[in-house]
């Protein structure tokens, strides 16, 4: 399993989310994985939450409801070979309402 913190960013919003590949190398983990339902078929399979612990985890980006969430989790999936650990997902950006992405404010 892959894991990555990732900082979400929209109007006004700064959220550290952790977000975690269901795909597993060790037997183990692939048992109970597949147990639980996850192909384990290499495509991300992102399950996500905030990084303080405080919240709802989901691997279903459209069951967060509101638009930052859904956004930012599905932007996650569709990136998540690219993307590291810090990096910075700004969902006005990729809706088109800004010209550049935010710059993270653990560098400001």
């Amino acid at each position: 399993m892959d894991i990555k913190i990732i900082e979400i960013r929209d109007r006004a919003t700064f959220i550290p989310v952790l977000c975690v590949d269901m795909n597993a190398e060790a037997h183990e983990e692939c048992y109970y994985l597949r147990r639980c339902g996850y192909p384990n078929d290499g495509q991300p399979n992102i399950i996500m939450t905030r990084a303080d612990g405080n919240g709802p985890a989901s691997n279903d980006p459209y069951s967060w409801g509101g638009r930052t969430y859904p956004v930012a989790h599905d932007y996650i999936i569709n990136h998540w070979p690219e993307l590291k650990s810090g990096d910075v997902v700004d969902v006005e950006f990729i809706l088109g309402e800004s010209a550049a992405p935010k710059v993270s404010e653990r560098i400001r």
